[in-house]
C-alpha cells in the first residue's frame, strides 16, 4: 500500500477471535493501527506487550486491529492461534488472514508489521520489523494531534 491510499475493506476473514469490526466502523471517529503478526514470528512475540500497551493508553483515541497472517502450513492451526492471543494478551480483533485475502490487500510481506490510518481511513503511516516503536509511537501521536487541532 502507499502512502495516503485508503483503508481496504476487512474482508475474507478465515475467522475473526475478540470481535469483528468492519472499516466502516473503524472510520470517521478515531486514527486505525493494524497489526500483522503471526504465531511462528519471535519479533512479533517481543513486540507484542508494546502492542497492547498501546491499545490500552489509547483506547479512547485509537482503534487497533491485530491480523494473523500465517508465514507456513504450521501457522494455521486455530487452536495454537487462539492459544497464541490468550499468551500474549491480545484482546483487540484479530482478523485470522489464513487464506491471505487481506495480506494481498495490503500488499504485506512482513511480519510484524504496522499501519496507521487517520480518521479519514487514509494510510499515514507503515513499518515493518521489531524495532522502531518509538517511532511508530511518534507517528500515532502525530495523527492524534492533527484531531485534536481540528476540533
Amino acid at each position: 500500500m502507499k502512502l495516503r491510499e485508503p483503508m481496504p475493506e476487512l474482508t475474507g476473514a478465515t475467522e475473526w477471535l475478540n470481535g469483528e469490526v468492519t472499516r466502516e466502523e473503524l472510520i470517521g471517529d478515531k486514527p486505525t493501527l493494524i497489526h500483522f503478526w503471526s504465531i511462528s514470528c519471535h519479533l512479533c512475540k517481543e513486540a507484542m506487550p508494546q502492542v497492547n500497551q498501546f491499545h490500552d493508553d489509547f483506547k479512547e483515541k485509537l482503534n487497533v486491529v491485530a491480523v494473523h497472517m500465517p508465514r507456513s502450513e504450521n501457522d494455521l492451526n486455530m487452536e495454537e492461534i487462539k492459544q497464541s492471543a490468550a499468551e500474549h494478551g491480545i484482546s483487540q480483533p484479530i482478523f485470522v488472514d489464513s487464506d491471505h485475502k487481506l495480506t494481498e490487500v495490503f500488499e504485506n510481506q512482513y511480519v510484524p508489521a504496522y499501519y496507521v490510518f487517520d480518521r479519514e481511513g487514509k494510510l499515514r503511516h507503515f513499518q515493518a520489523g521489531g524495532s522502531g516503536m518509538k517511532m511508530l509511537e511518534k507517528r500515532v501521536n502525530r495523527v492524534l494531534d492533527e484531531i485534536e487541532k481540528t476540533e
